[in-house]
């Protein structure tokens, strides 16, 4: 029963760290097709998601090493961190669900002003121009702006950022759980005999 639990144990572990370590690919190679092709200029946008991706990478390499050998450091290491990470995760995602109207529109605005590489990319791909109106002295990507027709791009934005915060904040509490499911498992982990070690060496 011993060597039954601390396997489904071992193999529980090494599953969610196999998972979180494509998440982490996945998250990288979007980044960077994105910034590859064009569709994002912004390189604090690609170099923030890229950043994430290699810590994640780096977290669940550390978990799976550790479920691997029955490291006892690593694993202890792993708990800390992964539910560091639960922690900012979770209280982002709920930030995400539980954010108003207006809130949403100042953080648009703030985001906004602090990024003109973000501006030319929404005002490309939305087809707008400025954020609360249209400046026609200013410069803008947009198709429309030479023929004058164009709508300020608040509006268009506005249009999804609700439903993207929802589906963001849903996915951030679905993988919020997933890793404190993570920290219970490293725990019992941890604290089992492995069966097939010198019973002498286990601290």
């Amino acid at each position: 029963m011993g060597c039954a639990g601390f396997t489904c144990s071992k193999h529980s572990l090494c599953a969610l760290n196999i998972l979180y370590v494509m998440v982490s690919l996945l998250m990288i190679c979007i980044a960077a097709w994105g910034k590859w092709f064009g569709l994002v200029s912004s390189f604090q946008v690609v170099g923030g998601v890229i950043g994430v991706g290699v810590f994640l990478f780096f977290v669940a390499l550390a978990g799976l090493i550790g479920a691997m050998k029955h490291h006892q450091v690593l694993l202890f290491f792993y708990m800390i961190i992964l539910f560091m990470v639960f922690i900012v995760q979770f209280s982002v995602s709920s930030a995400c669900l539980a954010i108003n109207s207006e809130q949403q529109d100042h953080l648009l605005e703030v985001g906004w002003n602090n990024s003109e590489s973000t501006q030319r990319d929404v005002e490309k791909s939305l087809n707008c121009c400025g954020f609360k109106h249209v400046d026609p002295n200013s410069t803008c990507d947009a198709s429309c702006f030479p023929n004058n027709s164009c709508a300020p791009c608040a509006d268009k934005i506005e249009e999804h950022v609700g439903e993207v915060l929802r589906v963001v904040g849903g996915i951030g509490l679905f993988f919020s759980f997933t890793e404190i499911l993570g920290v219970w498992i490293t725990y019992r982990y941890r604290n089992q005999k492995d069966p097939r070690a010198n019973p002498s060496a286990f601290l």
